[in-house]
């Protein structure tokens, strides 16, 4: 039963590029069962991903191969209106975390994915102009329902984060982290969620790519040292990077934006190494610039 599932594997499959792997209706269910076959049973979409069209690629996707459905859990955001053909009426892109638009947000993304249930619904964005009890009834109104399972928040702080937590139990914060983005480490986010007990989940944990590909002095003291780092661990340095995120005592879940089932594997590779603190520190003041205080 999809009850039983764990709520995230340790490696979460992302899905906002979907659109562009151009797979058919096929290939889109061969790579989910390849993804379940390594172990990952989580796939973070959101409302807006890919022209608001990449939740009904998977749908079809589910649609085709019904019994997927129970093994795997669905992640999905909503809380942000873009300009798009698909949206009338919208002349500016903007949050919208009211109840209404919460609520509408769920019964279109059910319907585009071609499910019952969203198993763990997030808020995108903070939204200024939305009280937290708004947000909170609308959230409790939609686990009553049966429609969502768990609820939690993306970017938001520390203060954010407690205040919608007090009114309604939040599974997780989902936050940018990576070796070429420290800022988490500072703002009291990852220690908020190892205080808790809730892994936040880690979007662009590879830097967007910038970590393989940045020429700047930044990127080439932390690549040479996560080079260093894959040759003592025999790994690649995608999963040495990856390695050092999960690190955190937070038990930070890394999101993936691939479409290859290689950097999936790459990924839960990174389950398997445990780096030290030295060797977590020397990417630390790589990409500081700078030694420990």
């Amino acid at each position: 039963m999809a009850t039983a599932l764990p709520l995230l594997s340790p490696v979460v499959a992302g899905l906002w590029q979907m659109h562009t792997w151009g797979q058919d209706v096929a290939a889109r269910v061969r790579w989910i069962e390849q993804a379940l076959e390594l172990g990952i049973t989580a796939f973070d979409h959101a409302d807006i991903y890919g022209g608001y069209g990449v939740e009904a690629l998977f749908g079809e996707a589910l649609a085709a191969a019904p019994g997927l459905r129970e093994r795997l859990s669905i992640v999905t955001k909503c809380g942000i209106r873009l300009v798009h053909p698909s949206q009338p009426g919208v002349a500016l892109n903007h949050y919208d975390s009211s109840a209404a638009h919460i609520r509408a947000s769920v019964q279109r993304s059910l319907r585009a994915l071609r499910t019952d249930r969203i198993d763990l619904l997030l808020i995108h964005r903070p939204d200024w102009l939305t009280h937290p009890d708004e947000v909170a009834e609308a959230f409790t109104q939609l686990q009553r329902a049966g429609e969502v399972r768990h609820v939690g928040v993306s970017n938001h702080t520390v203060a954010q984060f407690d205040a919608l937590h007090r009114r309604v139990p939040l599974a997780t914060n989902q936050i940018e982290f990576s070796p070429l983005q420290m800022k988490a480490l500072a703002d009291g986010t990852l220690e908020q969620a190892a205080d808790l007990g809730l892994p936040p989940m880690i979007w662009s944990p590879l830097a967007r790519g910038r970590l393989f590909t940045a020429d700047d002095e930044q990127a080439q003291r932390v690549r040479a040292v996560l080079a260093d780092l894959a040759q003592r661990h025999g790994c690649s340095l995608a999963t040495a990077a990856l390695a050092w995120v999960m690190r955190h005592p937070s038990r930070p879940v890394p999101i993936t934006g691939s479409g290859r089932i290689e950097a999936l594997a790459e990924a839960m590779a990174a389950t398997r190494i445990a780096l030290s603190r030295a060797e977590w520190t020397a990417v630390w003041r790589a990409s500081m610039g700078h030694d420990v205080p």
